[in-house]
């Protein structure tokens, strides 16, 4: 509710001003209202009729719905007519206030050496009228006016301050979501790499199976066609395979041309799943590792894919899941498409996040690259919950071409 609030008075500041003038004009209001009754009560021996104090009102009272847009003007037109009406010998009235309200203004709107210069201008005016109210000044009555106005100043002070502090805290916020938003897109870019030099070495590998496999067929085609005609399947199969992984990386990678030289490694693969869970058993994490339906051949990326998937949870769970954590990664195979849930009952997700860490990003990216989905959420009643959809079969072949 008060953000609305806050929002609608920066829409409408004049509306705001009015709001805020409105008690005083009311007080002004009633000042006329006695005047026009008992003209003796207000006019005393000055001479002034009471038109002459009615414009006296309008020209202290009228600037004041400017102040916001210019209050060192507000403010030095109030005090001249002020200081002027003294010179001339009438007494201060209610009007007279707009002259605290024009320093408040200039308080809480402009620099210090402003606000400290009208400051010293309203309590010189005080004594001004002070003097001239009464022949036997009471310092303790004085005393009394000078706190309210100075309480007028800190409080233009104070506004002022906490409105630069808002500003700040504005800005802060601003500038930290778009270091938020270029954090995201490094890690984006720096996964893509890291997958890119990953599908370097299927597609590496795919085209050597194709290669030793084009020359036994050249050897074996007088000897042995039947030989010859398996290993042309073979060729074919392995063909697509890598066709697929180079769509997949030209449509969703971008490079910039620069050479990186690396040592490049064999990936790991959907047969090293157990390796991977007897290894995250042994660092101390309990783990069930359970697989259904019919498991179907899936290409070397997707292995690829799967593997960094499990990795990825399973280490998020030992740095975050807590003591007396238990782990289960399931792993079902559907007709399209394959389901790969990871879930824990650890205190993963009330952990306090670590700066830097990108790995739900990393998850989601390569899961993309094969037409499939990540999705990473608390679990009711504690733990966390990893869950991977990837297509597999023809479905998953004709998704990434």
């Amino acid at each position: 509710m008060f953000g609305r609030l806050r929002a609608w008075s920066r829409r409408h500041p004049s509306a705001v001003d009015a709001l805020w003038l409105a008690p005083f004009m009311l007080a002004c209001l009633g000042t006329v209202v006695g005047l026009a009754l008992d003209p003796e009560l207000y006019l005393g021996q000055s001479g002034m009729g009471f038109w002459g104090y009615l414009g006296l009102g309008v020209v202290l009272v009228v600037p004041l719905f400017w102040r916001r847009r210019w209050p060192l003007t507000v403010f030095a037109i109030v005090s001249t007519v002020s200081f002027g009406q003294w010179l001339s010998g009438v007494e201060a009235t209610p009007f007279n206030m707009a002259v605290l309200i024009a320093m408040y203004a200039v308080a809480s709107l402009c620099s210090l050496r402003w606000a400290i210069a009208a400051g010293l201008v309203a309590e010189l005016g005080l004594a001004l009228s002070f003097g001239q109210i009464t022949t036997n000044p009471d310092p303790r009555t004085f005393a009394s006016a000078s706190v309210f106005v100075v309480a007028i100043w800190i409080a233009g002070i104070y506004a002022n301050t906490r409105r630069h502090y808002l500003e700040s805290l504005e800005e802060r916020a601003e500038r930290a979501e778009r270091e938020r938003d270029q954090q995201a897109q490094l890690a984006a870019a720096a996964e893509r790499a890291r997958i890119a030099r990953e599908l370097h070495d299927v597609v590496a590998h795919n085209v050597s199976v194709i290669i030793v496999q084009a020359d036994g067929a050249g050897y074996a085609i007088d000897s042995d066609p039947e030989q010859a005609r398996k290993a042309m399947q073979a060729i074919s199969v392995t063909g697509r395979q890598a066709l697929a992984e180079m769509r997949r990386m030209v449509g969703v990678l971008r490079t910039d041309g620069a050479a990186v030289e690396e040592e490049y490694a064999p990936q790991p693969s959907l047969s090293q799943l157990d390796d991977l869970v007897a290894q995250v058993r042994s660092s101390g994490l309990p783990v069930d590792f359970q697989v259904t339906g019919a498991p179907q051949e899936l290409p070397e990326g997707e292995q690829l894919t799967v593997y960094r998937i499990v990795q990825e949870a399973l280490t998020n769970t030992l740095k975050h899941g807590g003591p007396d954590t238990r782990a289960t990664v399931e792993m079902e195979y559907g007709l399209r498409e394959l389901l790969l849930r990871v879930t824990d009952d650890g205190r993963g997700a009330a952990a306090p996040g670590r700066p830097g860490g990108h790995g739900l990003v990393g998850m989601r990216e390569r899961a993309a690259m094969f037409g499939g989905s990540v999705e990473a959420r608390p679990r009711m009643g504690g733990g966390f919950q990893v869950t991977a959809r990837l297509p597999i079969g023809e479905t998953g072949r004709s998704r990434a071409a």
